[in-house]
């Protein structure tokens, strides 16, 4: 499984660990991920995915996961989450 959160695409990075000799190591940062249950009010049940706290953090200030994948560019999302917003959009426009 990779270390990538699903939703903001937040990914490792890579830096240097810097001894008080000034020797330097490679060190790795990884995101906080966490496994969430995140519920869809357009589709009426939960989708399991692996968020980062920051993207969490954002889903819930922008209103909910329907609201932030509206908003949020197809670039930074999984594959996965693409078919959700596909299939929330259609949804939402046959409802309307």
């Amino acid at each position: 499984m990779s270390r990538i959160c699903e939703l903001t695409g937040k990914t490792r990075l890579v830096g240097n660990n810097v001894s008080h000799a000034k020797n330097r190591t490679k060190k790795t940062f990884l995101p906080n991920l966490q496994n969430v249950t995140l519920l869809s009010d357009t589709l009426g049940k939960g989708v399991k995915l692996r968020v980062s706290t920051h993207g969490l953090r954002s889903v819930e200030h922008v209103g909910g996961l329907d609201n932030w994948l509206l908003k949020t560019k197809d670039d930074k999302l999984s594959l996965r989450v693409k078919r959700l917003k596909k299939e929330i959009a259609k949804k939402q426009e046959a409802a309307a």
